[in-house]
C-alpha cells in the first residue's frame, strides 16, 4: 500500500511539471470558486454552527423531538440539531456535528452511521445562488433542485433507519453547554471562529485540489481514452 501511495505521488508530482500551465489555470478557478462562491455561502453558517454547540439548543432539540426522530429515522432526539443544520448551513455542518455528537458519546457508532447518511447535504444558498443563478442562471431551476434535495435526504434516512442494530447502549445526555459554562461570550465566539476558519481552510485545499487532479486528467488525455471506450461499450449495447 505504502509502495502504491509512492508511486501515485510521484506521478502527480511529475504531472505537475508536465503541465504545469493547465495546472495554474485549475488553481485559479478553484481559487475563485472557494473565494466567490463557498466562504460566502458557507462561512457565516460554521460560525453560527461552532456558537450554537456552546448553547442549550442542542438539548431541547432532543427533548422536543425525540419521538419523531426516533420514530421516523431510529436516532437519538439529538439528530435532529445535526438535521437542520446540514439543511441549513450544507456540508461539512451536518458531519462535523455527527462527528461531535459522537465523540460526546451522545450517539453510538451504528446510529452515527445513519445520521450521517442523511444530515451532510448541500445548503440552500449554494444551490440556489451558486448552482441556480451563477451556474444555470435560473433561479426556479434552482428552487426545484433544492426541493428535491431535501426530500431526498429524507428518504434517505428513512430508507438506512433500520441499518445495523446498535451494539451499545448510551443514556448520556448532552451536556456541551456544561462543559463550556466557565466561557465568556468573547471566548465562544472566538473559538468559533477558528474552528470555522481551520474548517473553511480545509474544504479550500480540497477544492484546490481535486481541480488541479482533474485538469491533470483532462491534459494527459485520460478522459477522452476513457470517454472512447465508455462510448464504445454504449454502441455495442
Amino acid at each position: 500500500m505504502k509502495k502504491l501511495v509512492s508511486t501515485i505521488s510521484v506521478l502527480f508530482l511529475i504531472s505537475l511539471l508536465l503541465y504545469s500551465k493547465t495546472n495554474m489555470e485549475a488553481v485559479t478557478q478553484g481559487l475563485n470558486l472557494w473565494i466567490n462562491h463557498v466562504i460566502p455561502s458557507l462561512f457565516p453558517f460554521l460560525i453560527a454552527t461552532e456558537i450554537l454547540y456552546h448553547t442549550n439548543i442542542v438539548t431541547m432539540m432532543g427533548k422536543i423531538l425525540a419521538k419523531p426522530i426516533h420514530k421516523l429515522f431510529n436516532v437519538p432526539g439529538e439528530g435532529a440539531f445535526a438535521l437542520m443544520m446540514g439543511i441549513v448551513s450544507g456540508y461539512p455542518s451536518g458531519a462535523k456535528i455527527v462527528s461531535h455528537l459522537k465523540s460526546q458519546k451522545v450517539v453510538n457508532t451504528e446510529e452515527a452511521e445513519r445520521l450521517i447518511a442523511f444530515t451532510n447535504n448541500s445548503g440552500p444558498l449554494f444551490i440556489l445562488g451558486t448552482v441556480g443563478i451563477s451556474l444555470l442562471h435560473n433561479a426556479k431551476i434552482g428552487y426545484i433542485l433544492l426541493i428535491s434535495h431535501l426530500i431526498s435526504c429524507l428518504l434517505v434516512g428513512l430508507v438506512f433507519r433500520n441499518w445495523k442494530k446498535s451494539t451499545s447502549i448510551l443514556k448520556q445526555e448532552y451536556s456541551i453547554e456544561k462543559e463550556t459554562s466557565s466561557k465568556n461570550l468573547g471566548e465562544i465566539l472566538s473559538d468559533g471562529i477558528q474552528n470555522a476558519v481551520r474548517t473553511i481552510i480545509m474544504i479550500g485545499g480540497f477544492i484546490v485540489f481535486f481541480s488541479v487532479l482533474l485538469s491533470i486528467l483532462q491534459a494527459s488525455g485520460i478522459f477522452q481514452v476513457t470517454g472512447f471506450w465508455f462510448e464504445k461499450i454504449k454502441i455495442n449495447r
